[in-house]
């Protein structure tokens, strides 16, 4: 008996189409049960499909927004933020800006420096705002590069700041304090979760005074965004906004795995860390969520929480 067929790249466009649709065209989403109920189904067709974007470009900016539950985009709001200039932070910005996914040809053609520059000085501004609730961020190393995959993706410069705006400040609000306290707390998870999930990696990396805060910063700084190639981490990336950015610690571990021969092998491991390889976002993930079956329920309690848990 032969086995059913995978789904082809349209049909797996249709099945997401079919539940985005009903967002936009009808009222069939009334409850924010409904809500929850069409985010569960999307969810899982992201985990066992992925994004069909080669067919239909335009799943993955709504997905986003969905999944952010961006509604509201004020187009004055985000032209009084940029009318107001560079932020007292803008040479700081700029010393980052010219370097984000420099060696992307794709994202340098789709995106200009000042798009970025534009965009971080507005999310500068609008946590600057007396009469905004919000806790007040500014910017801080690495919200370039974690800026970069939303006015890559989103359709327009205005979806990328609500977009990135929301992901900030609900998502990963630790990871963008002045002392990037999250990023750290990220790291010694990383290390606990790998001792637990492969012992004899960790004690060889240990061994040559390896630990994740010096092997893994950028990669937990960014989400794997510094990862080429921007493809896969887009991937990557519906796969942590579907399901938590917390699951990136997981992601790094699941790239050491896929290259645990060599670094077993390895004398000066560092050499083969100091550049990942080409992330593989299919592979990366399939180990991932393996991986969350073997962590304590505490251990990965805490992993959950570490990303949007501010202590400072």
């Amino acid at each position: 008996m032969s086995r059913p067929s995978s789904p082809t790249a349209a049909t797996k466009a249709h099945q997401f189409n079919k539940i985005l649709g009903q967002k936009s065209t009808s009222t069939r989403l009334k409850t924010p049960e409904d809500v929850d109920e069409a985010l569960k189904k999307l969810r899982r067709l992201v985990l066992v499909n992925g994004i069909p974007s080669d067919v239909d470009p335009t799943i993955r900016p709504r997905l986003w927004k969905l999944l952010l539950r961006v509604n509201d985009l004020s187009a004055d709001e985000y032209l009084r933020f940029v009318a107001r200039g560079p932020c007292h932070v803008r040479e700081k910005i700029r010393n980052d800006t010219f370097r984000t996914l420099a060696t992307d040809r794709l994202f340098k053609e789709k995106v200009k420096e000042d798009m970025l520059v534009r965009l971080l000085d507005a999310f500068v501004w609008r946590n600057s705002d007396e009469e905004s609730a919000r806790p007040g961020f500014t910017y801080v190393q690495g919200m370039n590069v974690l800026a970069a995959p939303f006015l890559y993706t989103m359709p327009s410069e205005l979806e990328a700041f609500y977009c990135f705006s929301t992901f900030i400040e609900i998502m990963c609000p630790s990871y963008v304090q002045p002392t990037l306290e999250g990023v750290h707390r990220g790291l010694k998870l990383l290390d606990r979760c790998l001792k637990i999930l492969d012992s004899e990696l960790y004690a060889h990396l240990r061994s040559k005074k390896l630990s994740a805060e010096i092997y893994a910063f950028p990669s937990v700084l960014t989400l794997c965004a510094c990862t080429p190639p921007l493809p896969q981490v887009l991937q990557l990336w519906d796969f942590l906004l579907a399901f938590g950015v917390h699951l990136n610690v997981l992601c790094i571990i699941a790239q050491l795995i896929l290259m645990r021969d060599e670094l077993m092998k390895s004398s000066s491991p560092m050499k083969l860390l100091r550049t990942f390889p080409d992330l593989d976002a299919q592979a990366v993930i399939g180990i991932a969520v393996a991986l969350v079956r073997d962590l304590p329920q505490d251990l990965y309690t805490e992993l959950v929480r570490h990303p949007y848990e501010v202590r400072s």
